[in-house]
């Protein structure tokens, strides 16, 4: 029996109507932040494209990255591999070890040169000429470079892919650096986050194969879609952030009340990411809803950019402490509020401004 040669053939061979796909479709689009309309034109080029070859990395990282993507929810790690892709090397997940591994790789950028998806987790080291990082008696820089040569596209996932992360923290022993400063000549995607969110993995990946090109991407080669929106645009306890509610300590009334944790070091108003809305295993939480603030993982240098626990700045226009110990005290949001507007009329009056 010949072996089905477009991924809409492998979808029937295995029971999936083009109601399943269009289902699929339609997250597709959603996710991506596309008009619902084009559900059917995912559906038709997804049904009529070929499996992606995907060659997939792994350098100085923590596997979190892969532990988040076999988390993917919708499209689900399985699906994701056996429909939609052919994930030819993966140091992790696939069967084969040694020199049989290694051929693999190489099996696969000869038979699909110029068409295959290299995917990049971990920094790279680079001192030294790239010693403090080998797999199979090649250096992690060599590999990168050998595999990138006849690559179509790379996809840089994870914080230390993306921006070097914790490896390039200071001092940086290992001249660690991301993809982005070793490859000029190849389109890159960036998918920051330590470790990323799992469907931002999965449906980059499926936005690559659907329309063949890259999505719309920011100043930092990020998918605008999913990185568009700082956390705290979309963070539920932002309303208590505009009203000056903060929470003072992790256990106090405040943080019982789901006040904002900006006081306590949250790094969401300066970190773009998708976590507020996609949320964490299948939608269940993300870091701020546990009742942790942000730690701005998804950004540049972020290791580096102080404590975790330290407030950016002092909220202009925002209660003091004694404001907000009144509040726990049982003063209602209104008193709060009209608290806050007589000292902006006080502020104006002495300053000569308009209130």
């Amino acid at each position: 029996m010949a072996e089905p040669e477009t991924i809409g053939e492998l979808l029937s061979e295995r029971g999936i109507s083009r109601r399943g796909l269009l289902k699929y479709a339609a997250y597709i689009a959603s996710l991506m932040a596309l008009p619902p309309w084009q559900s059917n034109a995912i559906a038709d080029a997804l049904a009529a494209a070929r499996r992606q070859s995907v060659i997939w990395l792994s350098f100085q990282e923590c596997t979190g990255c892969t532990e988040s993507l076999t988390r993917s929810f919708s499209p689900t790690l399985e699906n994701l591999i056996f429909n939609l892709i052919s994930l030819d090397y993966h140091e992790t997940l696939q069967a084969v070890s040694g020199e049989a591994a290694e051929e693999a790789r190489r099996s696969a950028m000869r038979e699909n040169k110029g068409k295959y998806i290299v995917v990049v987790d971990g920094s790279i080291p680079t001192r030294d000429g790239g010693v403090y990082g080998a797999i199979a008696g090649q250096s992690m820089l060599q590999i990168l470079n050998d595999t990138a040569a006849g690559a179509k596209a790379l996809i840089a996932v994870g914080t230390c892919a993306t921006f070097g992360g914790i490896p390039h923290a200071q001092p940086d022993p290992t001249g660690a650096v991301p993809l982005t400063s070793l490859i000029k000549d190849k389109p890159i995607i960036n998918i920051s986050g330590c470790p990323p969110i799992p469907e931002a993995m999965a449906g980059t990946i499926a936005y690559l194969i659907t329309f063949g090109r890259l999505p719309d991407l920011d100043h930092l080669n990020r998918p605008k879609s999913l990185f568009g929106n700082t956390i705290h645009d979309r963070c539920y306890r932002r309303s208590f952030y505009d009203k000056g509610l903060f929470a003072k300590s992790f256990d106090d009334e405040g943080a019982r009340r789901g006040w904002c944790l900006y006081e306590l070091g949250c790094k969401g108003p300066v970190t773009y990411n998708s976590c507020a809305t996609l949320k964490w295993n299948g939608g269940v939480s993300f870091p701020i809803q546990s009742g942790h603030g942000c730690l701005g993982c998804s950004e540049p240098d972020f290791w580096d950019k102080g404590g975790f626990y330290h407030p950016l700045s002092t909220p202009t226009g925002h209660p003091t402490a004694a404001v907000g110990t009144a509040a726990v005290a049982g003063i209602g949001v209104g008193a709060v509020s009209a608290l806050l507007a007589r000292r902006a009329k006080r502020k104006a009056t002495s300053t000569g401004e308009k209130p």
